[in-house]
């Protein structure tokens, strides 16, 4: 079955009705028959059909047992951080997305919780960093946002030898590109705002677990927190999830294509996009993954705040916002959005330099974006003339 037909067929026709399209059940409360007696629902944070039928899809589509849906990525990257307690240590990508290391940094660090950043690109800088204390390894491949990739199903293996859970942030892969549970991963972490809702209109979270009794765990803590997802988005990731697969194949394919126009361009000093042949990753990307995705990042050879605040402000089809994924094109400078959060000096130790660009590639037609990004280089190639001209 092919992936369309597999998600398609996993979301449910309403079994009263025979809608088509999953009920919005806009509601706090169920009524109940005695009490403790109820037709499974008796309160929408602990449970709601149309959340219920989101989680369903979710944990389909990457093959786990359970999946919930959480109000954001971040709350669902809290939850996992709950199963911890004081004195265990998190093995984390060095290139972490901002919030994540905010979360991880200026929360959970004062509780006691202990944090060693590592390249995992490296499997054996994994292995060193391993302690009597790990209890979580933390990835992300691709990363946000220097686009490392990590062997995902090498670091499983190490997790499984000193008994460690290990969690992988999927959401610049999505499900359609990359399932990690399948690699050996145990937790799988989204942000459903991203590819999973696709059109840039809603925060929401995915956590997937592999066991059955993690995930009982899991959702007990989703439960106890209260960080749930409503109804009404929850039908609006599950619309999203719909056209998945569609969406992201596009994308990735206009990518590659956007991604090789960056690399000959005379203002561009490096590209990051691991369907490169260039990408030190290229040849693990490959086996794990079924296409590169849509995230490109860029540095130019002006490596200033001043180039591309120029570049940023002169497209038109990339818009300059914080997120990726969605049916738009979007840009961002990370040194100033999405990684502002994270000290300087660690940005520079992995790359983010005031002249690194990310861009999050849409389905408007390839043609078209590389119009308008060499429109913005244009301009910074104008800027360098006259400044040769003053000179």
């Amino acid at each position: 079955m092919s992936t369309s037909t597999q998600i398609l067929n996993s979301i449910p026709v309403d079994p009263q009705t025979g809608a088509i399209s999953v009920p919005i059940y806009q509601t706090a409360t169920f009524v109940q028959e005695a009490p403790g007696v109820n037709k499974g629902y008796d309160y929408s944070r602990s449970n709601n059909p149309t959340r219920s039928a989101l989680e369903s899809v979710l944990a389909a589509l990457e093959n786990g047992s359970t999946g919930l849906a959480f109000a954001s990525g971040l709350a669902a990257i809290d939850a996992v951080l709950k199963l911890l307690q004081a004195g265990d240590e998190i093995i984390a990508v060095d290139d972490i997305y901002g919030g994540a290391y905010r979360l991880f940094t200026h929360v959970y660090e004062k509780f006691g919780i202990k944090i060693k950043y590592v390249d995992t690109t490296d499997v054996l800088n994994v292995a060193n960093a391993i302690g009597p204390d790990t209890k979580l390894i933390w990835l992300e491949s691709p990363t946000n946002p220097t686009l490392k990739i990590s062997d995902i199903a090498a670091i499983a293996k190490l997790s499984k030898q000193c008994g460690a859970l290990l969690c992988v942030d999927n959401t610049f892969a999505s499900p359609i590109l990359q399932k990690p549970l399948d690699l050996g991963a145990d937790i799988v972490i989204h942000s459903a705002t991203k590819y999973l809702g696709g059109h840039s209109d809603l925060i929401a979270g995915a956590l997937i677990a592999k066991d059955a009794e993690l995930g009982a765990k899991l959702k007990f803590l989703q439960n106890a927190a209260g960080n749930v997802l409503g109804p009404f988005d929850s039908w609006l990731v599950l619309r999203g999830i719909e056209t998945l697969s569609l969406r992201v194949f596009q994308q990735s394919n206009s990518a590659l294509a956007v991604a090789k126009y960056l690399e000959q361009h005379p203002e561009v000093a490096a590209v990051y996009y691991p369907g490169l042949s260039s990408h030190p990753n290229h040849l693990l990307a490959k086996s794990q993954l079924k296409a590169f995705g849509s995230i490109i990042s860029f540095r130019l050879k002006n490596d200033t705040k001043a180039a591309a605040t120029a570049f940023l402000q002169n497209t038109t089809l990339f818009h300059l916002a914080e997120s990726l994924g969605g049916v738009k094109s979007l840009s961002c400078l990370p040194c100033e959005m999405t990684h502002k959060s994270v000290p300087e000096t660690k940005r520079r130790e992995v790359g983010i330099t005031d002249g690194f660009i990310r861009l999050s590639v849409g389905i408007e037609e390839t043609e078209d974006l590389i119009a308008d990004l060499a429109a913005g280089l244009k301009v910074i190639s104008q800027s360098r003339i006259k400044e040769l001209a003053l000179a």
